[in-house]
């Protein structure tokens, strides 16, 4: 499995491999012009994005409330830009890596 993180800026600890990642089941469907949906695993503290363009990333270290605050934001893209993408350690999960379409938008 190709995982191919985004460079964090901050990172608060580190991650595991890109061995252990697994896609969560129980995603939520959100209203984003950048995300599809979103889906927290509590007992791991694992957050799984899928953006529009497919891409699936998990964030390691997510803390629950962080989760619920990204559902209740007036724009899912916005808070994860400002909270999540930078400051957790995170990997891409699929199979492999398909390069984004020219002009098209990737997550960061």
């Amino acid at each position: 499995m190709t995982c191919s993180p985004p460079p964090p800026t901050c990172i608060r600890e580190s991650a595991p491999s890109s061995a252990d990642c697994r896609f969560l089941q129980d995603g939520v469907a959100v209203q984003s012009s950048l995300l599809a949906s979103v889906a927290h695993d509590h007992d791991q503290a694992v957050l799984q994005l899928e953006f529009r363009g497919g891409a699936v990333y998990h964030y390691f270290h997510v803390p629950h409330q962080i989760y619920q605050d990204l559902l209740q934001a007036d724009s899912q893209g916005a808070y994860f830009n400002r909270h999540i993408r930078s400051v957790f350690r995170c990997a891409r999960l699929g199979a492999q890596y398909v390069a984004p379409r020219p002009g098209s938008a990737v997550p960061r």
